[in-house]
């Protein structure tokens, strides 16, 4: 069992940063660099959305291309904590942030492959 839980998140305008940061309890037997973690966003009446994700022990990441290059995804794995780093932040990418944590050992867009999510952290961007 990983519990998971987001913060960072607010209002901010164009061309501002974020950092989101993304805590988790893992249960006694589980160690938290086993699970690859991964960022979605869902901004209201569209569907959830691949953002980042980075492997257990964070030598790999991937991104969407939207984001990739403006995003960085990191994680420290004595803190069991996971970062997004957003910078030059469009109006676009208002939404709520979800962190999710997949055991499964692939480093998928999918939200089908993660197992366990955090309760969200809004996101908005103001032109």
């Amino acid at each position: 069992q990983v519990q998971l839980v987001e913060s960072g998140g607010g209002l901010v305008q164009a061309g501002g940063s974020l950092r989101l940061s993304c805590a988790a309890s893992v249960a006694s037997g589980r160690i938290f660099s086993n699970y690859a973690m991964g960022w979605f966003r869902q901004a209201p009446g569209k569907e959830r959305q691949f953002v980042a994700v980075i492997s257990g022990s964070g030598g790999t990441t991937r991104y969407a291309s939207s984001m990739k290059g403006r995003f960085t995804i990191s994680r420290e794995n004595a803190k069991n904590t996971v970062y997004l780093q957003m910078n030059n932040l469009k109006p676009e990418d208002t939404a709520v942030y979800y962190c999710a944590a997949t055991g499964r050992g692939l480093l998928v867009g999918s939200p089908s492959a993660y197992d366990y999510w955090g309760q969200g952290t809004q996101v908005t961007v103001s032109s």
